[in-house]
């Protein structure tokens, strides 16, 4: 269980990392080549870009797990523990109905895909392994604002503050 927990807190953490360090390593490797040999290869702009979009949609889930989206909550601070709770919940399950909707319609498009067998250009690799990277950031969302939802009506029930997230300004 202590596995699934340390998963569950620093997974979102580790993906961006990975993806952070892969793009970080083959754009030097790529600069250098560049540079120094005067040649330059198509797969290292693919790994890239697609490491780039991977990052994206992992840290969406993230900023969804820390409350860290733009929002405006200039009422949240005229309001108590519960009627505050009652918000977030609200907008919560606004973002989930809207991440269901995308996650359906991001997943058809990995399913043409796979049908139709493309691949990309440089890496010869099927394109299913990068257009993944929209549905699994949705689900990831999906996860985590059920999550939140959880705590949310907990807090509701109790009468607690509900988790706003760190300020990035006070």
């Amino acid at each position: 269980m202590s596995l699934l927990k340390t998963i569950d807190r620093n997974a979102e953490r580790w993906l961006l990392l990975v993806f952070y360090v892969m793009l970080v390593i083959t754009m030097a490797i790529e600069v250098l080549r560049r540079e120094i040999f005067a040649y330059s290869s198509i797969w290292g702009e693919e790994i890239v870009r697609y490491s780039f979009i991977y990052l994206a949609w992992i840290g969406a889930a993230a900023a969804v797990k820390e409350r860290a989206h733009i929002r405006i909550d200039v009422i949240m601070h005229y309001l108590g523990p519960r009627p505050k709770a009652v918000l977030y919940i609200f907008g919560d399950l606004v973002m989930f109905a809207v991440a269901v909707i995308a996650l359906y319609w991001s997943y058809e498009a990995v399913h043409v895909s796979a049908k139709f067998g493309s691949v990309t250009d440089g890496l010869r690799v099927s394109k299913v392994w990068f257009l993944m990277a929209v549905p699994t950031g949705f689900a990831l969302m999906i996860w985590r604002l059920i999550q939140s939802l959880m705590n949310d009506i907990k807090s509701l029930r109790d009468g607690t503050p509900v988790f706003e997230g760190d300020k990035l300004f006070d």
